[in-house]
């Protein structure tokens, strides 16, 4: 198990491999169905339009809503802003408070700094060891002025998830909206945004084994959202511009593979993760992120006492893992999901996550425990 020269793939959260069968239907739109899916004035553009309707279908029976009440975006990031600032433009004469968590992904605490700039109160909640947030501190933090309450459904960094339906309960006795950034549970587990009281969500197809540069907004027949782009009929008036057809296609594809495929996947890497738990659980120094909590199947988080984080990622230079989410792992800084929780700053610096996917076989886990054990038992060596 030592020893091993062959990369291996374990940022599954960050990015997903398209799957072959999502690219084969994309195929026949970038060259025989490559019209334009809003000229209804002839076959390449039925063709095309036809190709959308099918992956609005497939990506709303995903999430059992209805397909009128999907709206096709450039990904995930643009899926948030639209959401966040869409809806408190629509309801300014309501109120201009929003409530999220503090352990958010940035594309949603940044939209929260640009809304603070604007005028809208925030109110951050804290989170346990776990990730989770306390309920009845939620509550009492909604106000006459609450417009909406952002909670993504699990958590891109430790995996937690948030239990909507009970959230859900408290916003719908308030009469305030729930926005949950879904991108990295839709697929993976199930997510109803009718039996969960979800209002918005957000999905992206690169997280579900589809192509990047397409994402998806579901939003509630009745909600109301103020577009913030103009310059096309497209999507329903709510976000104009030229679909991206064959990604589309791609994300339908995927969502129809997720949802024939999803608990047959979940349950096999849910024996991996916990081979890889198992493996580490007795080394000492050594704490698995949010294991008290409810969590994705495919993600684990662990963080190493002693160790310098640089060094451990330059040391496992055949694996691919992660210390923070990959829209901030440019910059060398604490993830603030594990200061979240409780880690200070150099402990939160020496931690991996590792995400596991569709295409992640046994062998590739065993090897990347033993490179992992090796680059430990390493670094404490030479650690000062």
């Amino acid at each position: 198990m030592r020893g091993n020269k062959k990369k291996v793939y374990l940022d599954y959260n960050s990015t997903t491999p398209i799957d072959k069968r999502v690219l084969e239907e994309m195929l026949p739109f970038f060259t025989e169905k490559f019209g334009n899916a809003s000229s209804i004035s002839h076959a390449y553009g039925w063709d095309a339009e036809e190709g959308v309707e099918l992956a609005r279908d497939r990506v709303a029976k995903l999430i059992n809503a209805k397909s009128n009440e999907i709206y096709f975006t450039s990904g995930g990031t643009e899926s948030i802003n639209l959401a966040l600032l869409g809806i408190c433009k629509a309801n300014e004469s309501k109120g201009n408070h929003l409530i999220t968590c503090q352990t958010e992904h940035k594309a949603v605490l940044d939209t929260c700094e640009q809304l603070i700039q604007n005028g809208t109160d925030i109110t951050y909640l804290p989170v346990s060891k776990s990730g989770n947030i306390d309920l009845q501190q939620l509550q009492e933090s909604i106000t006459k002025q609450t417009i909406a309450v952002c909670l993504m459904h699990a958590n891109n960094e430790i995996g937690t998830i948030h239990p909507l339906a009970k959230i859900s309960k408290i916003t719908r006795e308030s009469n305030v909206l729930l926005v949950t950034d879904a991108s990295q549970s839709a697929g993976k587990i199930p997510l109803d945004v009718d039996a969960y009281g979800v209002d918005i969500a957000i999905l992206s197809a690169h997280k579900m084994y589809g192509p990047k540069g397409v994402g998806a907004l579901y939003v509630r027949s009745g909600v109301q959202l103020t577009p913030m782009h103009y310059g096309g009929g497209q999507e329903r008036k709510l976000r104009p511009g030229t679909l991206n057809t064959p990604g589309i296609v791609g994300f339908g594809k995927a969502a129809e593979l997720c949802h024939m495929e999803m608990q047959k996947d979940a349950d096999r890497l849910q024996k991996l993760i916990e081979l890889i738990e198992y493996e580490f659980a007795e080394e000492p120094g050594i704490h698995i992120n949010g294991e008290n909590g409810q969590r994705l199947p495919h993600v684990t988080n662990l963080t190493f006492e002693n160790i310098d984080g640089s060094r451990l990622i330059r040391t496992l230079k055949n694996l691919a893992v992660s210390q923070s989410s990959a829209c901030s792992s440019n910059t060398l800084k604490p993830s603030h999901v594990l200061t979240a929780i409780g880690h200070d700053p150099l402990l939160a610096l020496s931690s991996l996550r590792i995400g596991i996917g569709r295409f992640t076989t046994k062998n590739e886990v065993r090897l990347a425990i033993g490179d992992i054990m090796n680059a430990v038992d390493q670094l404490k060596l030479t650690a000062p």
